[in-house]
């Protein structure tokens, strides 16, 4: 990759690992869905303004709305729910390391849900060693009965798995000529309308006994234009300008970022299993794209 790209992939890294830190700190005011909410709103603003600034709008007949409503469940409603709820009941750090387990779940969906993403023998190994990790992550908590640690730990599971199904799902986009831009916007436009009235149900936000501070609001727009707008532009720019394979290498970066901002700013503390099963989660993610296979074998 070349030095540009380098730094969109390090950026990116930044921001994704950046929305488990402003999101620890929105949930400690305000309730998930409504976090929820705030940065699917904010950032499909900013998208859609930026269609329109460059003379484009989702606003047409022929736009997919049910595509992207699909969309927008998979790839923000439910997982942006379940992250946001965990984060009330574990550190961020250990959140961002959880959800590095996407390309892990995204291995068994598409080699269900797909004819020519099958599972190899390596692949399969990358699994057992991910899961692996994802044991040491969990299962000590499992086994001493931390209910709700536990629970915030799965939940941030289940976020990865609704992420793996949105990756399988979202590649239809680019078969039906839906330009990169639009469907981030597409998506986050579908979403905002999805959890609206559910937040408006659930969390009650007129029910608030004070109004939200200020880092609190500085927290929620960081989210939506610094780790959603402005996030997916470089996601989509670096697809295209490197591909899916060296896109993986964001996976082992945002962890490093989430842990430094939680320990720095917000004082987390994580145990050495956790970092243990980061370890590990890592090597299984190098070895699904034969990353390790190729460092390891002789040069010719």
């Amino acid at each position: 990759m070349s030095l540009r790209v380098w730094i969109w992939l390090v950026s990116l890294s930044v921001l994704w690992g950046g929305s488990f830190f402003f999101a620890k700190v929105a949930v400690a005011e305000l309730r998930p869905l409504t976090v929820v909410f705030g940065r699917v709103a904010l950032a499909a603003f900013a998208l859609n303004l930026w269609l329109w600034l460059t003379g484009q709008s989702l606003f047409r007949r022929e736009t997919p709305w049910a595509a992207f409503m699909i969309m927008g469940l998979l790839n923000n409603l439910i997982p942006f729910s379940l992250i946001f709820w965990g984060q009330t009941q574990i550190a961020s750090g250990l959140a961002s390391i959880l959800n590095a387990t996407t390309p892990l779940f995204t291995l068994v969906v598409a080699h269900l849900a797909t004819r020519d993403e099958k599972m190899t023998p390596a692949k399969r190994a990358a699994l057992l060693i991910g899961f692996a990790g994802v044991t040491v992550l969990v299962g000590p908590d499992l086994l001493i009965g931390d209910r709700l640690g536990s629970m915030g730990q799965l939940a941030c599971l289940g976020a990865a798995f609704a992420y793996a199904f949105a990756g399988v799902y979202g590649s239809r986009f680019g078969k039906m000529g839906v330009a990169p831009l639009e469907a981030a916007a597409g998506q986050v436009t579908a979403s905002t309308m999805l959890i609206l009235p559910i937040m408006l149900l659930v969390d009650r936000p007129w029910m608030l006994t004070a109004p939200p501070g200020m880092t609190t609001w500085a927290a929620l727009a960081g989210l939506a234009l610094l780790s959603t707008a402005l996030a997916y532009v470089l996601y989509f720019r670096i697809l295209a300008a490197a591909g899916a394979t060296n896109l993986l290498l964001v996976t082992f970066l945002i962890p490093v970022t989430a842990i430094l901002l939680g320990a720095l700013i917000l004082g987390e503390q994580l145990a050495p299993r956790h970092f243990a099963g980061m370890v590990l989660i890592g090597f299984a993610l190098a070895a699904i794209d034969g990353r390790i296979v190729r460092f390891l074998r002789p040069a010719k």
